[in-house]
């Protein structure tokens, strides 16, 4: 299977899904949006398409001028029948994809925080094996609201709309669930100047969370990633 990752930021990367995509084989093709890549208009030659996270927001087209062609490409995957995943960012994309209204600021969470699955959640194949309610790393200020015609399948007392699906297989996931303990760990550095300024008592707060929810986080976030890939039908 051959899968296009879209990565809009520096530093984040697929972390469990890099993992998943590995133990199927699966070729990956990196294009990195945040230096001026093309976007292509099509998903012809893909299987699938992932859009990972960023700091910047979805409307952000003055700063980041491909977020509308991106959010072109992922419409088309998820027409075409093609698995899409959008984290994050990628999921306020998808929405927004959909003609969605995206919600600016207001919505932030940071940290392991607990996501609960509703009835169309335990249900969807994406969700296969996972608790029912389980903990998983957050990173956002942005939230929307869920696009017409898609199916919402989790949330939490903070943020309503944690996952949805639209089409086939094109989900949309808010939480972090690529992000590990390890990939957590390496935010820590690799943002170490956003997190002093904005979560300063962080590194206090790190080792303990990490700790208590790193485990239960990392097999829901694995058991989602090898779910997603499984979705993925090669041409």
């Amino acid at each position: 299977m051959r899968v296009l990752v879209v990565q809009n930021f520096e530093g984040t990367g697929l972390g469990q899904v890099g993992r998943a995509l590995a133990e199927r084989d699966a070729d990956i093709h990196l294009l990195r949006a945040d230096r001026q890549a093309a976007i292509p208009r099509r998903p012809e030659g893909y299987d699938a398409l992932i859009v990972l996270g960023g700091g910047q927001n979805a409307l952000a087209d003055d700063a980041c001028p491909w977020l509308p062609a991106l959010c072109d490409l992922m419409r088309a995957f998820a027409e075409a029948g093609r698995s899409v995943l959008g984290i994050c960012l990628g999921s306020q994309l998808l929405a927004r994809a959909y003609g969605a209204e995206n919600i600016i600021g207001g919505a932030s969470e940071f940290g392991w925080r607990q996501v609960e699955l509703n009835e169309d959640g335990e249900a969807d194949p994406l969700f296969a094996g996972v608790d029912a309610a389980f903990p998983i790393f957050e990173w956002h200020d942005d939230t929307f609201i869920l696009p017409r015609g898609a199916v919402r399948l989790a949330g939490n007392l903070d943020v309503h709309n944690q996952a949805f699906r639209v089409r086939r297989a094109a989900y949309g996931i808010q939480f972090h669930f690529e992000a590990d303990t390890a990939l957590v760990a390496q935010w820590n550095s690799v943002f170490e100047d956003w997190l002093a300024d904005r979560q300063p008592d962080w590194h206090m707060r790190h080792p303990e969370q990490a700790k208590r929810f790193g485990p239960a986080a990392d097999t829901a976030g694995l058991a989602i990633a090898r779910n997603w890939v499984r979705t993925i039908i090669p041409a």
